[in-house]
């Protein structure tokens, strides 16, 4: 898939600071943002909605093809609709995480998803969140990150983040969640959860969100990304 419109890939493991760093982007530079995690994510939710069972792949891959979702960036973060309906508290849940890894682990949903993220490289330009967006849904892109973190700190962001929420968690269990996940992600048949060939892999654990955040400027900047962005 080739497009004339730049596209930066941020991809990475849950808990990374993909998010983080994809809005900063998306603000900083004035692009459209694709957040997949969350495209995943209201799948399973909607699915939930419906009563329709996640190990069911023909009817979990109807309701990917038929969701009418869109994504709203805001001064604290993405707000996702879904029908007109506000999710984002209901998706951004363990849960929510849980039953996205899930579904985005059958093929026929994967197939049915890649399309409607193609189509929002849309001028001027895209900055595309995810597990697989350097390697298979923008493998032409002009620039991939690979983010990562050790486990132990993205199981410590995110407890102080469902804190932050109200929600009552336990550090040991989002550990074993994030390994989890990880171990599934990365064992997948369809789509495996790896850095691009030639993907930049910058390990956040000890950084900041700003200097990752600088750090990825600079890269987007030496290969003349920039340009015409807003500073």
């Amino acid at each position: 898939m080739t497009s004339a419109v730049p596209v930066i890939c941020v991809d990475g493991p849950s808990g990374a600071g993909k998010g983080t760093l994809s809005q900063h982007l998306a603000s900083a530079l004035s692009w459209h943002l694709l957040d997949s995690g969350a495209l995943y994510r209201v799948v399973g939710y909607a699915c939930r909605q419906a009563n329709v069972a996640l190990d069911d792949e023909t009817a979990v891959a109807q309701m990917a093809r038929a969701l009418n979702v869109e994504f709203q960036p805001g001064e604290k973060g993405v707000t996702v609709w879904l029908s007109a309906q506000d999710v984002t508290a209901g998706i951004r849940s363990e849960a929510g995480g849980r039953d996205a890894s899930r579904v985005a682990a059958l093929p026929r949903v994967r197939a049915a998803l890649l399309l409607r993220q193609q189509e929002l490289a849309r001028t001027p330009g895209l900055i595309a969140d995810g597990r697989d967006m350097g390697t298979v849904v923008f493998p032409d892109a002009p620039l991939k990150i690979f983010l990562t973190a050790s486990a132990e700190a993205r199981a410590e962001r995110r407890f102080h983040q469902l804190q932050g929420m109200g929600e009552s968690v336990s550090l040991a269990r989002l550990l074993d969640d994030i390994q989890e996940r990880d171990a599934r992600d990365e064992a997948r048949a369809v789509s495996p959860l790896v850095p691009a060939e030639d993907a930049v892999v910058i390990d956040s654990t000890t950084l900041s969100a700003d200097e990752v955040a600088q750090a990825v400027r600079e890269l987007a900047d030496g290969r003349n990304l920039l340009s015409d962005a807003s500073e």
